[in-house]
């Protein structure tokens, strides 16, 4: 008898509730994403103190993203969401009140930074889990793509409002991320799915947990390479996106039109996001990855004319292809892993994956403190080159696995889940 076909995404009650959540938490996130370093700027005028927060809000990923996935398979992964929803809540609103008493200060800007980066390693690896949890396997890769789609629209969305927000008022990007994490705690409350399966707690040391998920991982010689291969990448990523704001203030933009210019890429990328799910069916797993690490190259035009706008237009090819890479490998990663070790799997690929960011804001901020843009993005393509080259001759990505494996998974999911 054939397996009874699962309901589209759309209908999927509780999956629209947490890409409705999510969606408005993001927007205020990516909000005082590009909120922070303009802060910065305007409190110390220095790019090197902008980078130390930027290098704030992402270094917990290194710090904490193995302890995360550990407490996302020991704890209730609904109730730590919601925790991490309370905290940065209240994190982020001392920055509102400190603004408004002009009391504030880059130690706590960055101390605000760092708390709302802790809160949300957590929150995300749990939501790993809550994915996994509302969707039947098959589908997750369809749900990455839907999850691309939603952070590049949050993208296109995001910094223009941020950079307004701030040219009104320096608190106000920081007032809406609060009240954004209130919708996604409205959300959280409403789905009626279990976060995870039934399970039994292992008695056993945090470090043999976390050896568990390494193990796993490290077995999987494509997800393996995929995360050490993003490390560097992210790293590129961020910083970049620091010199775009500090190139951007240098030419005369203001927060708005350096908003505008970073959604442009967003645009770019809700494009990238639409088309993926045919990309996905068209293009193997090894020539979306490959495509989109020497598309980032196109960098490199800024080094020829050190304008903001070539800088921004040489970082939309790779933006159009970006969410299908993220949705290929978040989807089939979350897909092919048992549900006991979710998020500690999922946790040491991030954290693998992400442990570059705090060091491209950091590395962007020293660069552009000593050399100029135009050295400092040279410097970034040059480290690009040396990974297309990598990617192009790795034999891990080169026998990259198919999607066609996850027709195989089973197609169930609780009846809850549906609406």
């Amino acid at each position: 008898m054939s397996a009874t076909p699962p309901l589209p995404l759309r209908k999927n009650r509780d999956f629209v509730l947490l890409q409705v959540g999510q969606t408005l938490s993001t927007i205020g996130s990516e909000s005082t994403g590009i909120a922070y370093p303009l802060l910065v700027l305007a409190v110390t005028h220095s790019p090197v103190e902008a980078g130390v927060v930027g290098f704030a809000r992402v270094l917990p990923w290194a710090l904490f993203g193995f302890l995360a996935g550990a407490a996302v398979d020991r704890l209730p992964r609904k109730r730590m969401m919601i925790a991490s929803d309370i905290v940065r809540v209240g994190a982020v609103t001392s920055i509102v009140v400190a603004i408004s008493l002009h009391r504030i200060s880059f130690a706590q800007i960055a101390i605000v930074a760092f708390i709302e980066g802790t809160m949300y390693v957590f929150f995300n690896v749990a939501e790993i889990g809550a994915l996994r949890s509302v969707v039947p396997g098959r589908q997750l890769p369809a749900a990455a793509a839907a999850e691309q789609a939603r952070y590049s629209t949050v993208l296109l969305i995001a910094p223009p409002l941020g950079g307004s927000l701030f040219g009104l008022g320096r608190a106000l990007p920081f007032l809406a991320d609060a009240v954004s994490y209130v919708f996604s705690l409205a959300s959280l409350l409403a789905m009626r799915t279990p976060f995870q399966e039934e399970r039994d707690y292992e008695q056993v040391a945090l470090r043999t947990q976390l050896a568990e998920g390494f193990r796993w991982l490290w077995g999987h010689r494509f997800l393996r390479t995929c995360a050490f291969l993003f490390t560097w990448v992210n790293l590129v990523f961020e910083g970049v996106f620091l010199v775009t704001i500090v190139v951007g203030r240098r030419q005369g933009l203001s927060g708005g039109q350096i908003g505008l210019l970073i959604a442009v890429i967003g645009l770019c990328a809700l494009a990238g996001s639409l088309v993926s799910p045919r990309l996905q069916r068209r293009l193997s797993m090894r020539t979306i990855v490959v495509g989109s690490l020497w598309l980032q190259l196109c960098i490199v035009a800024f080094v020829v004319k050190p304008s903001v706008y070539v800088l921004v237009a040489g970082a939309l090819p790779a933006a159009l292809l970006g969410p299908s890479v993220n949705a290929i490998i978040i989807g089939y990663r979350v897909a092919v892993v048992p549900d006991r070790l979710t998020g500690r799997v999922n946790s040491v690929a991030r954290t693998i994956a992400l442990c570059g960011l705090p060091l491209g804001p950091l590395a962007a901020g020293l660069l552009l403190g000593s050399f100029s843009a135009r050295t400092t993005v040279a410097i970034f393509a040059s480290f690009l080159l040396l990974l297309c080259v990598f990617a192009t001759l790795s034999s891990s990505i080169r026998n990259a696995p198919s999607l066609d494996e996850l027709d195989d998974l089973p197609t169930e999911v609780s009846p809850a889940g549906a609406g």
